[in-house]
């Protein structure tokens, strides 16, 4: 709802219910009404005012008419030290000052005069969907942040990294036993995880800022006030790109992904409407466990393809080791969407790094706790672009492993396996 729309309806009730409050509302129009604007249009406005009743309250301090000023001290404050704090304030304030210049200057405050500098200790809990190359990457670049935030605003951050373990009931148990213990922020991390924060989020408006959703539209992590995060959306014609790049050849592909992972759903769909414009054929295989992730590769070897694609898939990720192998020695490239794949033995990628992924996640934590989460957006979307290839893959391929293409298309990574 805009402002205007806001100004008309508390205009019109208090026309009816409190011609004191009209008569002030309605004296400078565009005063109130920019007021009212505050924190609004974005893709996350305010959502101050449950009822039109509520607007006296929530504005009255920008009327001298209704404003009632509170001179109660606290208690640990004296007189002498609240004079001596007033007249600091007074000379420092500068109303140009950004949200954290204005912190920092209360901060040099309330040091100079003996009182702590930072009231809170900030706690969060970050939820790992699984433990996984990726994910662990995601989760050793937030808590990095989150220390590197602790120092540089010196703030006090507590954090506890746990694993849902692939596992919807541990995650809903992690999830709601974080909203128990009253952190300050969540930090989900892959899309089933996101989706059960921000379930058990759902009273208490905890803010939950997920890393690495790939689509939250399709996970219906939009529009919801407490809920946002990174998105690591997959390029995949870009993928499909370099698929026939290196190899022009290329007649029949596999595709290899999870049925219970949302964040394979789309891409899935692109490649396949990519791959039919070209006339290509297509193999697919699904898997749930690290068994049938097994069993499916082979069944694409078996059925001849002459590449693999997988998506920003954990269930595939989280085997990736163990198929990797099989796939090179037979001569078939394994296209995937992280980097964390091609380092555990997939042949290439063309996507977001995951160590800054993280340290975007931590940040965007710090803004909710501190700042609050209006005027965030929805969710943001990190940029790609870097073509990683696993050197030590290519030399299992064999020559027909050549990615001289790749760097026509883009900045290329050169890696080696490791196994983690």
């Amino acid at each position: 709802m805009t402002a205007e729309q806001v100004y008309d309806y508390v205009a019109e009730w208090s026309a009816v219910n409190d011609s004191e409050f009209n008569a002030l509302l309605t004296r400078d129009p565009a005063f109130s009404k920019a007021y009212l604007a505050i924190g609004r249009g974005g893709k996350k406005p305010r959502k101050d005012l449950a009822l039109w009743s509520d607007a006296k309250g929530y504005m009255d301090f920008m009327f001298d008419e209704l404003f009632q000023p509170d001179y109660t001290m606290p208690e640990r404050v004296s007189a002498e030290d609240a004079k001596a704090i007033l007249a600091d304030f007074a000379g420092m304030f500068d109303e140009n000052d950004t949200p954290d210049g204005f912190f920092d200057k209360m901060k040099q405050i309330a040091s100079a005069h003996g009182y702590a500098a930072d009231t809170k200790a900030y706690k969060v809990a970050i939820i790992k969907q699984l433990d996984h190359a990726s994910l662990d990457e995601i989760a050793n670049a937030v808590t990095a942040e989150l220390d590197q935030i602790s120092a540089d605003k010196n703030v006090k951050i507590e954090y506890e990294v746990t694993s849902g373990q692939g596992d919807q009931t541990i995650l809903k148990q992690l999830s709601d036993q974080a909203i128990a213990d009253g952190v300050d922020a969540i930090i989900p991390i892959a899309t089933t995880a996101a989706q059960i924060a921000a379930l058990s989020a759902e009273e208490t408006k905890t803010p939950v800022v997920y890393a690495a959703v790939s689509d939250p539209e399709t996970a219906k992590l939009t529009g919801i006030d407490y809920v946002t995060g990174t998105s690591d959306a997959l390029n995949t014609d870009f993928i499909m790109d370099m698929m026939f790049a290196q190899n022009p050849s290329v007649a029949k592909v596999g595709l290899l992904y999870s049925l219970s992972e949302p964040n394979s759903a789309k891409p899935i769909a692109d490649a396949k409407a990519y791959l039919d414009t070209k006339g290509i054929e297509y193999v697919e295989q699904t898997a749930n466990t690290n068994d049938e992730v097994v069993a499916a590769a082979s069944a694409l070897i078996a059925a001849g393809v002459d590449a693999v694609f997988t998506p920003t898939d954990n269930v595939i990720m989280a085997a990736e080791l163990a198929i990797y192998e099989d796939l090179a020695k037979n001569g078939i490239p394994h296209y995937t969407g992280a980097d964390s794949f091609v380092r555990n033995g997939a042949y290439a990628t063309c996507g977001v790094n995951y160590t800054d992924l993280g340290a975007q996640t931590a940040d965007l934590a710090y803004t909710a706790m501190t700042e609050g989460m209006y005027g965030m957006e929805d969710y943001y979307l990190m940029d790609g672009g870097i073509i990683t290839v696993n050197t030590d893959t290519c030399a299992l391929i064999g020559k027909q492993a050549d990615y001289a293409c790749f760097d026509s298309m883009g900045e290329v990574v050169e890696v080696t396996t490791t196994k983690d």
